[in-house]
């Protein structure tokens, strides 16, 4: 069964720092990548950023580069998200997600989500 589980969200003022982490399991393939997608209260969920395990290659979207920095601890199954700088509109529920490459199948799972509020 694929778990992945997110944990470090919470309450921070404007400028402050959290960093969340994704502890994944349950899928054996040497091709796949690990995201983090977030969605604010009426809007549409967005990517946030990605790391593939493949080569270490990293997406941030425009609004958190230079303020978030994703990181992976194959080890321990994890990947993190550093992020700094917050803004009151990095406020939302953020997800972990796996997106796996098995053959020709893609696979898209996902955790519950770690709310994430930033007050200004």
């Amino acid at each position: 069964e694929v778990q992945l589980v997110e944990s470090g969200g919470g309450l921070v003022q404007a400028g402050g720092s959290l960093r969340l982490s994704c502890a994944y399991s349950g899928f054996t393939s040497d091709d796949y990548a690990i995201a983090w997608f977030r969605q604010a209260p009426g809007k549409e969920r967005e990517g946030v950023s990605s790391i593939s395990d493949s080569d270490n290659s990293t997406y941030y979207k425009d609004s958190v580069k230079g303020r978030f920095t994703i990181s992976s601890d194959n080890a321990k199954n994890t990947v993190y998200l550093q992020m700094n700088s917050l803004k009151p509109e990095d406020t939302a529920v953020y997800y972990c997600a796996a997106l796996v490459t098995i053959g020709t199948k893609n696979y898209h799972y996902w955790g519950q989500g770690t709310q994430v509020i930033v007050s200004s």
